[in-house]
């Protein structure tokens, strides 16, 4: 259909009001659909109400690991009582976070998502979830306060390649669409592989190698195997040849050990064992004794006290150790079962005292944690202004959640980072 003189000059003009409309509106995109990429979209719109907000995600879904986390109940954040005890939980980027901490803090997020209708809880250990224990009541609240705060999402819109223009950014996608921007926020999350960071280090950001981090502990030849599910519930990991420590629950696996005694050696030694290729030695004590000498005065006194001393070794377990665990340390140290703790030889105590303070496990290897990633690595935060979360080699672009170097034990720890970076960079993104 052919348009006379009058239709072509009303369709020309329409559409440069449109394309003039478009760009006089501040063009904010949030790279990555995950927790810190809807926060920072969320900040973002409700603080700077006439800017046009995009999420762009590569996948079809969002908002994925936070559906996985914490066995699909999602620990949203740690209760520690204070901005100096929460940073105590990061391994890397405790420095960086103490002021942004000041700024948005654990007691923030709650209030955030306690404003939004969301109700939580804070169970013994520090973990915050939702009362609902289900991660889909987070997962609604992001979604509804996405909608209402009119951010728009895009998915399959993986992103290529940065363009920094003269006034602005150009972002090339995937599927070779090409979009401006005149602010970017990037929480893509983290990567396994420093290739995944070549896009970044292209804009002339330095980036820290990446190493897996909160993993659990590969023992094929663990004794224990047939121990899986069996939980200590505060035991002592110990790396041999390391400074590396770390206490609480420990769980038995059918590959060798896990649980968060383990997960905090893990995120506090990721690049030590990395270096080490994951072969090292654990000692682990599974008792309140302080070292193998106070077991073995502890397990001497059975042998004469009357309310012990005619009883069977095996049916009298010691520092309220699991009976199947104890049952098992038992036999290694030699005892047979029909052994009373009277006539136990000293060798088999002490061997039994050894086994309870120094349980030496071989480690071989590695495993994700459940589906859970996350990395050790990501972008160096000197380059990076901790009260904006702005790039200090390009105006106008911001980074929040595990693409910066910054990771915290297991407990809450990576959401917050990821909540408060992310709100800091939502609420400087539109003051430029």
């Amino acid at each position: 259909m052919l348009l006379n003189k009058g239709e072509i000059y009303a369709f020309i003009t329409y559409t440069f009001i449109i394309y003039a409309s478009d760009k006089m509106q501040t063009q904010i995109y949030i790279i990555g659909g995950g927790a810190a990429g809807f926060m920072a979209a969320i900040t973002t719109a409700e603080t700077f109400r006439d800017a046009k907000v995009t999420i762009l995600e590569k996948n079809r879904t969002v908002l994925n690991k936070v559906r996985i986390s914490g066995g699909g109940r999602c620990n949203v954040t740690n209760a520690a009582d204070s901005v100096a005890t929460l940073c105590k939980g990061y391994p890397r980027g405790a420095k960086f976070m103490r002021k942004p901490f000041e700024q948005f803090s654990n007691q923030d997020i709650v209030r955030w998502f306690t404003d939004r209708g969301v109700q939580l809880k804070t169970e013994p250990d520090g973990r915050v979830f939702p009362v609902s224990d289900n991660s889909q009541t987070i997962v609604d609240a992001l979604m509804h306060a996405t909608a209402k705060a009119n951010v728009g999402i895009e998915l399959s819109a993986g992103l290529a390649r940065i363009n920094v223009l003269e006034v602005g950014f150009e972002l090339e996608l995937l599927t070779n669409k090409k979009l401006y921007a005149d602010r970017i926020i990037i929480t893509t999350g983290g990567n396994p592989q420093l290739s995944g960071y070549d896009w970044l280090a292209d804009l002339g950001h330095s980036i820290s190698s990446p190493v897996p981090s909160l993993f659990t502990f590969n023992v094929p030849n663990s004794p224990f195997h047939e121990l899986m599910g069996v939980a200590v519930q505060n035991a002592k990991v110990r790396v041999v040849g390391s400074k590396l420590e770390s206490s609480g629950p420990l769980l038995f696996t059918h590959w060798g050990l896990s649980g968060p005694a383990v997960l905090k050696a893990s995120a506090w030694g990721a690049r030590e064992l990395a270096d080490r290729n994951y072969e090292f030695v654990v000692l682990v004590n599974f008792t309140d004794f302080q070292s193998n000498e106070a077991a073995r005065t502890e397990l001497s006194k059975n042998r004469t006290d009357a309310q012990f001393r005619n009883k069977l070794v095996k049916s009298q377990a010691v520092s309220n150790l699991p009976s199947r665990l104890w049952a098992k340390l038992v036999t290694m140290a030699d005892i047979v079962d029909t052994m009373r703790w009277s006539d136990l030889p000293a060798k088999n105590l002490n061997r039994l005292a050894e086994y309870l303070t120094n349980c030496t496990f071989e480690v071989r290897g590695k495993t994700t944690f459940k589906e859970e990633f996350v990395t050790c690595g990501g972008l160096v935060l000197s380059e990076i202004d901790e009260k904006s979360m702005q790039s200090k080699k390009h105006k106008g672009l911001f980074f929040a959640g595990e693409v910066l170097d910054i990771d915290g034990i297991t407990g809450g720890y990576n959401f917050q980072s990821a909540w408060t970076t992310a709100y800091l960079a939502g609420r400087s993104s539109g003051e430029l």
